[in-house]
């Protein structure tokens, strides 16, 4: 079973002013504007000269309603100083055809806004699925290996980005990778696509994380000499479990080591690094793959350069092993959103992609 990708949280969740859904207060405003407006001159004897205001109704509108309602509240306004009851339509208050004139205007604006909106929302959601079939959301159990994982893209309010993981069956195991190519956004993302279907094919080929390592490296070099001007380079994790899963190689190319989680105690696994993928190194000087024995319970974390450095105010690095020791209570499947809020509680402002990918070894079930 998939576990689905959250919404972002934080200040990656879209605000009103970003593409989602205007709160209530500002659907209420203009409403409350035009109530408030015709029940403070019916109570006062002597004519307020507050008409003006009325003029903010049809504007107030248009940020959240569509053309037939904006047009009704617009009407309304129209209405309010025409009636002499009120006392809005008298010399000086307020010019009824100034009002109309914004009031036309707003429902126009209101429908180009209406349209705007169904372009973006198309658009995002493109992106979206695109980002999700590239890098999509990792199942809860592969073979012998418990799953869950965390993504949130650097680009507020997206889930495009430059990161990129996956945990894959394959004729000689299960296989794990987690990384990190050159950019953000969109233009990180056909890369991202290269490295992924390069790892798809190699799964299923490769029998070793380091065979692994030398594939994806090649496929870098060759799209990065087919691309003019192009230094496309990746970092990466990757994950061998044995057939058993009782052992898993390490291998990491440029990037941080996972971190072991056994029972109570935290470990930063040393492992050897090579190059980073891309510069045509694999082959002439590899890292060195750590083989790990694991128990039945053990978690490891993979995580992104966004975790690791991440910076608080003061310009220091978020102490990821160390937080986690704090953490080891918490469950496989809540602990990537658990890692998350601390995070986002250190560093206020994040700027890098920021993932996580947690693995552990059960037996208990299926494989």
């Amino acid at each position: 079973m998939v576990k689905p990708r959250k919404a972002a949280i934080g200040e990656h969740r879209r605000s009103w002013l970003r593409g989602a859904p205007p709160p209530r207060w500002v659907r209420v405003l203009p409403v409350l504007l035009l109530v408030g407006v015709g029940a403070a001159s019916l109570t006062d004897s002597v004519p307020l000269d507050i008409g003006f205001l009325l003029g903010a109704v049809s504007p107030l509108a248009v940020l959240a309603y569509g053309p037939l309602a904006t047009a009704f509240l617009g009407a309304a306004t129209i209405g309010l100083l025409a009636i002499p009851l009120f006392h809005l339509d008298q010399p000086g208050n307020t010019d009824l055809f100034t009002l109309g004139f914004v009031a036309i205007l707003s429902v126009f604006v209101s429908f180009v806004r209406g349209r705007r909106d169904e372009q973006l929302d198309l658009e995002r959601t493109v992106a979206e699925t695109a980002q999700r079939a590239i890098v999509p959301d990792v199942r809860r159990r592969v073979g012998l290996v418990r799953c869950a994982s965390l993504y949130r893209a650097a680009e507020r309010g997206t889930l495009v980005g430059g990161d990129f993981f996956d945990v894959r069956p394959g004729p000689h195991g299960v296989r794990a990778v987690l990384g990190d190519v050159q950019g953000h956004g969109l233009p990180a993302v056909a890369t991202v696509a290269s490295v992924m279907g390069a790892f798809r094919e190699a799964v299923l080929d490769d029998v070793d994380a380091d065979s692994i390592a030398a594939r994806l490296d090649r496929r870098l070099v060759i799209d990065s000499a087919q691309t003019e001007h192009a230094e496309l380079f990746a970092t990466a994790v990757l994950l061998d479990f044995a057939p058993s899963g009782r052992e898993v190689r390490v291998l990491a190319c440029g990037h941080p080591p996972p971190v072991l989680l056994r029972g109570g105690a935290v470990t930063t696994l040393e492992v050897d690094p090579g190059p980073p993928l891309g510069l045509g190194l694999a082959d002439v000087m590899p890292g060195t793959a750590a083989t790990v024995s694991l128990l039945p319970g053990d978690q490891l974390l993979l995580a992104s350069d966004g975790v690791v450095e991440a910076r608080d105010a003061s310009g220091a690095f978020y102490p990821f092993a160390e937080r986690l020791a704090g953490m080891t209570g918490v469950g496989l499947d809540e602990l990537p959103d658990e890692i998350w809020a601390d995070l986002s509680r250190f560093a206020p402002k994040i700027q890098d992609d920021v993932t996580l990918l947690i693995l552990a070894l059960d037996t208990s079930g299926p494989g």
